[in-house]
């Protein structure tokens, strides 16, 4: 299985579809629109990469991503924004506490899931914003063990979270309740197939019930595994700035995979190769996180 790379969006720059400083996440909704977080502003591209509409949020933005009724959550430092899918702040989620530094958001069964990069580990709310449990706290290192300063996660179509535990070079799988059902990775230098350095993956995004996207630093690199752990494909890896880490992945439902350079403030966008177009849909926008 191989990639090609179709184009390359936004950029450094101070130009409305650029970024001037970070870009952070990347979501896309159920109408395979893009969403982009940085510079404290959060930006919407259509599928063919135009830029839509673009609205600032109160803080910098981490995380972002995209409810199946259209909301839009971005995830901060202490908080939790919440816009209709025009930009129009609906509701905050304050507390410096559970919301420490937000940089991974999804959506489970009626749940907001939140990953908390400062306590290393995910918290569960309500869809009105009720705290009801956290998730991967209940271990020996009482949370994720995350060097790169980022806890980032996905959602498959059964509503199982899929979460990067890069210290231990794995993605590991919760239920909703706080229950490991699977993990898979290995550490290895050299094997593609493992995950090398002290510290990888970074990122994650699930598409179906089939396939986890993941992306490293230390050499950059994007790659694809089925649900049992064998590599797909090694998505690219000269692409991007060699000093790029915690690069967001996010796929939509054509199976088009979107990748954030932190360094060069791009976003590259691959299909892959000699395969039809969609052929592995990615979560429905119901099911699970528009990102991850």
């Amino acid at each position: 299985m191989q990639y090609r790379q179709l184009q390359t969006l936004c950029g450094k720059g101070n130009g409305p579809g650029q970024f001037g400083a970070s870009l952070h996440d990347l979501a896309v909704d159920s109408a395979d629109n893009l969403y982009a977080v940085g510079d404290q502003e959060v930006k919407v591209l259509s599928p063919d990469g135009k830029l839509l509409r673009r609205w600032s949020t109160a803080k910098p933005g981490f995380a972002v991503a995209v409810a199946g009724d259209g909301a839009v959550y971005v995830g901060e430092a202490g908080q939790l924004e919440i816009f209709g899918n025009t930009g129009r702040l609906v509701s905050t989620w304050r507390d410096d506490e559970l919301l420490g530094r937000v940089t991974a958001i999804g959506f489970v069964k009626g749940n907001v899931i939140v990953g908390d990069a400062k306590d290393r580990c995910l918290r569960v709310y309500g869809k009105q914003g009720k705290f009801l449990r956290n998730i991967g706290k209940n271990t020996r290192r009482k949370g994720f063990l995350i060097p790169n300063g980022t806890v980032d996660f996905g959602v498959d179509a059964d509503g199982i979270i899929h979460v990067a535990n890069p210290g231990k070079h794995r993605v590991e799988r919760y239920t909703v309740e706080d229950e490991l059902v699977g993990r898979i990775g290995r550490f290895h230098g050299l094997d593609p197939a493992g995950f090398s350095g002290c510290c990888n993956p970074t990122n994650v995004a699930v598409a179906g019930r089939s396939r986890i996207y993941v992306t490293e630093k230390a050499d950059p690199r994007a790659k694809v595994y089925d649900f049992e752990g064998n590599l797909l494909a090694v998505i690219a890896d000269e692409v991007f700035d060699p000093n790029c880490k915690n690069m967001a992945i996010a796929v939509d439902s054509r199976g088009r995979v979107y990748v954030a350079d932190t360094v060069k403030l791009q976003i590259f966008v691959f299909e892959p190769a000699g395969e039809r177009s969609g052929s592995e849909p990615a979560i429905p926008a119901m099911e699970g996180a528009e990102r991850s």
